[in-house]
């Protein structure tokens, strides 16, 4: 899909959602009695408010891009999950707001844009498709060489792209040791004559130009035809694993590993996600739940309510993290592990350690930014050292801030580190996390930290 098109289509869709919205929002009022002004005010901000809730989730779903078009089920899913997190926002907004209306009206007016935006969604990917048969937005494509890079290209065009028809292959007979799954349509010389008669679109080379000179020839014969020809390097021949590949002044840089927060966008999405959650709960949980801990741990033993320790933060920058005062008071608390029937831990301290509430005042570093809600967890300057030394991968989870929670505590890999695999398992899961980053994934980790502490995790001592 071309630029055009995208704008095209992102605003068909852009248009067409806050359309309906608002003829639902103005419909469902025609069944309201107004008692006053007062009361139409508050019905012009509900409206205001449900169409930038609307908006800002479709941003932070990634909605309105292009590709999901295409895979009507993928399309749906987000389409769900913007229209979960606008109930989540005019759910907070309402209890903020105290809002006056009936629940008649809230109700109808969030359960008709529901049913009506699913009827869109079904209509809008008939009109895609509509479009696409019109105007032939279809095309055929042939792929030179048959190996393990045209197996894939052809797996990913045949599952993945609506718009893309892959014709077959070309390969000389004798490089060809297999029986294939793919049309293998001639030899290499017999390429140009086919993209003639059978209105071909595209040529991808996975062969190397330096063995194969004339590829550049073909080219510039593909060009005369209106034929684009295009290259797909083979990067596995000395990198043996997937890469990643980005432009710097057109010059292609490759990484060896996806890092979706290296984005500015996911950056600034996960910031603001980490400021409004981080806000929610210092003023509605730990302003009346700090109090009472303090208090409790005062009568409980000696030493300050909080204990703050300096951890390792994004880049190895330390910080200084804060958390309830679980332990009496040591020399060895920032050399050594927290061990299962520690003396260390006083009566309450077990019970703030079993229930992960020693942690909510790390919520006041991820307001500062020294953390976030999600990502792996800080460790104490010298296991940091230690640990580094011991499994080489363990330092690229500092790429990203630690976090309050994470992807391999949610899958049992938390409290002590007993051995070497315990330690490489945690931080494959820390990695898995940082190449695969979402909101969605945040949001999806906060629930099952919730479930894991209500259910109980027998490593957290």
């Amino acid at each position: 899909m071309n630029k055009l098109s995208f704008i095209f289509y992102r605003s068909i869709l852009w248009l067409w959602d806050l359309i309906s919205l608002n003829a639902v929002l103005l419909l469902v009022s025609l069944n309201v009695e107004w008692a006053d002004l007062y009361a139409k005010r508050e019905y012009h901000v509900y409206m205001a408010f449900f169409n930038i809730a609307w908006l800002s989730a479709g941003f932070l779903s990634s909605l309105y891009l292009s590709k999901q078009w295409l895979d009507f089920s993928v399309f749906i899913r987000k389409t769900i999950k913007s229209f979960v997190i606008t109930i989540v926002f005019l759910m907070v907004f309402l209890y903020l707001y105290e809002f006056q209306f009936s629940r008649f009206y809230i109700i109808s007016s969030i359960g008709l844009f529901g049913l009506l935006t699913l009827i869109n969604r079904v209509l809008f990917n008939v009109l895609v498709m509509a479009l696409r048969s019109r105007f032939r937005m279809e095309k055929k494509v042939v792929i030179l060489g048959y190996n393990d890079i045209s197996k894939r290209l052809i797996r990913y065009f045949r599952s993945e792209s609506k718009l893309v028809k892959v014709s077959g292959c070309f390969e000389d007979k004798e490089r060809v040791n297999e029986l294939s799954d793919f049309p293998i349509l001639g030899g290499l010389q017999d390429c140009l004559e086919y993209v003639k008669t059978n209105n071909i679109a595209e040529i991808y080379s996975t062969l190397a130009p330096e063995k194969y000179p004339y590829l550049y020839d073909l080219a510039k014969e593909a060009d005369k035809l209106f034929v684009h020809f295009k290259f797909v390097p083979d990067y596995n021949v000395f990198v043996n694993r997937n890469i990643y590949v980005d432009f710097v002044d057109n010059i292609p840089v490759l990484s060896l590993r996806s890092e979706p927060l290296e984005d500015t966008g996911n950056r600034i999405k996960k910031r603001l996600f980490d400021i409004a959650f981080s806000l929610f709960v210092i003023i509605f949980i730990l302003s009346w739940l700090v109090p009472i801990v303090a208090i409790l741990i005062k009568l409980d033993s000696k030493g300050p309510v909080f204990f703050i320790q300096q951890r390792s933060g994004k880049n190895n920058r330390p910080f200084a993290c804060i958390k309830f005062r679980s332990l009496r008071l040591n020399d060895e608390s920032d050399t050594k592990q927290v061990t299962r029937n520690d003396r260390r831990i006083t009566f309450f301290g077990r019970f703030l350690r079993k229930s992960n509430i020693d942690e909510l005042p790390q919520f006041f570093n991820v307001l500062i930014g020294d953390m976030s809600v999600v990502g792996p967890r800080p460790h104490m300057l010298k296991h940091t050292e230690d640990f580094s030394n011991i499994y080489k991968k363990y330092m690229i989870r500092h790429f990203v801030k630690p976090g309050l929670t994470g992807w391999a505590q949610v899958h049992g890999f938390r409290g002590e580190i007993t051995n070497n695999e315990l330690l490489r398992r945690r931080i494959e899961y820390d990695l898995w996390y940082l190449e695969n980053w979402t909101i969605f994934m945040d949001v999806k980790i906060i629930f099952m930290t919730i479930m894991v502490t209500i259910r109980g995790d027998e490593r957290a001592y």
